[in-house]
């Protein structure tokens, strides 16, 4: 179908505006995801409908720990991705065009197929995941809409690098985001994601500020993006230009894609990046695939008391309704 936001130029050339790569693409060529082609002019996406992974998820699994704990989301992905991670989790969908000549595989499921499975498996929630959503934003857009309609909440797992009018199109519909911050320095974007950081920066405040239920991810990769000093000052980020309400959670490394070549990511650099989010202020700050740790836990930010366990997937969720501590009766951030 035709790209929703983007500038027609001379000579049959486009200038895409769905993120901030805003390539400009010569007739018969591709933008960067290389799901975004070029056809005399007008420029289509070439995954829509076409999803390449489904399935229900813990929302826990996003993650998101603010977003109806214990709850189930059905996810859904095409192929592609506006970044080249060389760790990419998810290469053999999210890098499949760019690795394989453009390629672009999966089955047909239109937006109302999506939400009538999403009910049918008793979900709450969408999540737009696996890959990037802005990428396959004309299909996540459209299932969105009829989500609300129906009372399902909408998430998006994302790099944070969409465009603003992009953003502003889906706002009212988006209820929540996990937003990986990869790191706090432009150099790592530009060296491992193709990218930029400050556009990420400025899209998250954004979220926020439209009200969006925003968690931060980062990946802690050794030797790359674990330095104390950066992990302190994107801490610190958080904290003051996102509100300490803000969860955090510090992700473990495991060697993938084109990033074999350094180890996991040891327990005393997560536990140090842990303690530089409390140091910061941060209410919730948590670890990630390690399970087991008691940082996985939901705690009132007032009272300390134990709000949320969690051991992997499994949830014991002692907040009553409205996100209330039984305890203190002070609110926890998030949709309860």
């Amino acid at each position: 179908m035709e790209t929703l936001i983007y500038e027609k130029l001379d000579g049959k050339r486009v200038k895409c505006h769905i993120c901030h790569h805003f390539c400009i693409i010569k007739d018969g060529k591709r933008g960067r995801c290389q799901v975004r082609e070029n056809k005399g002019g007008t420029l289509l996406s070439l995954v829509y409908p076409k999803v390449i992974a489904k399935g229900v998820d813990p929302i826990e699994k996003k993650p998101l720990f603010h977003l109806k704990p214990g709850s189930f989301s059905y996810s859904i992905a095409t192929v592609g991705c506006n970044f080249k991670c060389s760790f990419c989790q998810n290469s053999d969908i999210a890098q499949m065009p760019r690795d394989f000549s453009g390629m672009i595989q999966g089955k047909e499921m239109c937006p109302e197929s999506i939400v009538n499975e999403a009910i049918k498996k008793g979900c709450e929630s969408i999540s737009y995941t696996y890959t990037e959503p802005t990428i396959f934003f004309e299909l996540a857009l459209e299932t969105a809409i009829l989500a609300k309609k129906q009372g399902l909440l909408n998430v998006f797992v994302t790099n944070g690098y969409m465009s603003a009018p992009l953003l502003e199109m889906v706002s009212p519909f988006l209820d929540a985001a996990n937003v990986d911050l990869k790191a706090f320095n432009d150099r790592f974007y530009q060296t491992y994601c193709k990218a930029r950081l400050e556009p990420v920066k400025e899209n998250i405040k954004k979220m926020k500020d439209m009200g969006i239920l925003v968690e931060i991810t980062t990946l802690l990769i050794p030797g790359l993006n674990d330095d104390e000093n950066e992990i302190g000052a994107m801490a610190d980020y958080i904290a003051n230009d996102l509100g300490r309400e803000t969860p955090w959670h510090i992700s473990r490394f495991h060697p993938s894609y084109n990033m074999t070549d350094r180890p996991a990511t040891s327990i005393l650099s997560l536990e140090k990046a842990y303690a530089a989010g409390k140091a910061a202020g941060l209410f919730h700050v948590y670890i990630g695939n390690v399970p087991g740790q008691s940082s996985e836990n939901t705690y009132c930010s007032s009272c300390n008391e134990l709000l949320v366990r969690r051991y992997a997937y499994q949830i014991e969720n002692y907040m009553p309704e409205g996100g209330k501590c039984p305890k203190c009766n002070t609110t926890t951030y998030g949709i309860y």
